[in-house]
């Protein structure tokens, strides 16, 4: 699918890696409508790229639906929006599982699903999932967040098979570990000892390649981790094993810790 001339609503704008893919998909000659709930952060990334703003919270059912409905005529979706969710379960209210639940995995397939009648109605469209990794290999302490990962790219891959034949394209999109933006880069966290990290900017090739391709998956992430992440959807007990060693629990304890300094 082309980008040029396409309706594309990017949901997930105000942060880093949401501003590359703004600024990449502008570039490709999108009509782009950016979406985030931080509005002095979002107006900033608008004016930056032209693109038009609806602010919206995620986490609130209400938003996503009026959301869907001021973009209706969209040909692309961008589902990027996410929150980290890193730490033990224990450690979660109530009220914040739900927010992660409801922002990273309900939002997403609630748009999805309020989005793709009015492509399927054109004959025309393509839905980008932006996951991780962390939807093919579980860590320790980021359980919460593997789950919503691992159910969006379920989601994702069954939605493509789907709407085969309808003209609407389904994409997922998984980052490794992102330098530059996204948690590390919030936190000052260090990557597990020997894990190479990608760009923001190389995500949002993914996210181009995977939409004028209509690429089933895209994984965006040094061929290592891509590996052992293969490795680990087989064999989770080895992975578990080659983690520890590679002290991923070590890293997630700096971004939890680094998260509650600054709540």
């Amino acid at each position: 699918m082309d980008i040029s001339g396409s309706r594309v609503l990017l949901t997930g704008a105000t942060g880093g890696i949401g501003s590359a893919l703004a600024a990449r998909l502008t570039a490709q000659g999108a009509r782009l409508t950016v979406s985030g709930r931080r509005e002095d952060v979002l107006k900033a990334t608008a004016e930056a790229c032209g693109a038009r703003t609806v602010v919206a919270d995620l986490a609130f059912r209400s938003d996503v639906v009026r959301l869907a409905e001021t973009c209706a005529e969209a040909d692309i979706l961008v589902a990027n929006a996410a929150l980290p969710a890193s730490g033990d379960l224990v450690g979660y209210t109530e009220e914040q599982l739900d927010r992660a639940l409801d922002v990273n995995l309900r939002a997403p397939v609630l748009l999805s699903r309020l989005l793709t009648e009015h492509m399927v109605a054109r004959g025309r469209g393509h839905i980008v999932m932006v996951g991780s990794i962390s939807g093919k290999a579980a860590t320790k302490s980021t359980s919460l967040y593997n789950a919503t990962k691992f159910g969006l790219r379920g989601f994702a891959l069954a939605l493509r098979q789907e709407l085969r034949g309808t003209g609407v394209g389904v994409s997922l999109v998984q980052p490794g570990f992102v330098r530059d933006a996204g948690m590390f880069a919030d936190t000052g966290a260090a990557t597990p000892n020997g894990i190479r990290t990608v760009t923001p900017g190389q995500v949002a090739d993914g996210v181009v390649r995977a939409v004028r391709r209509d690429r089933c998956e895209v994984n965006v992430a040094p061929v290592e981790l891509r590996l052992l992440s293969a490795i680990a959807g087989q064999f989770p007990g080895f992975a578990e094993r080659i983690q520890a060693r590679a002290d991923v629990d070590g890293s997630v304890r700096q971004i939890v810790e680094a998260q509650r300094a600054r709540r």
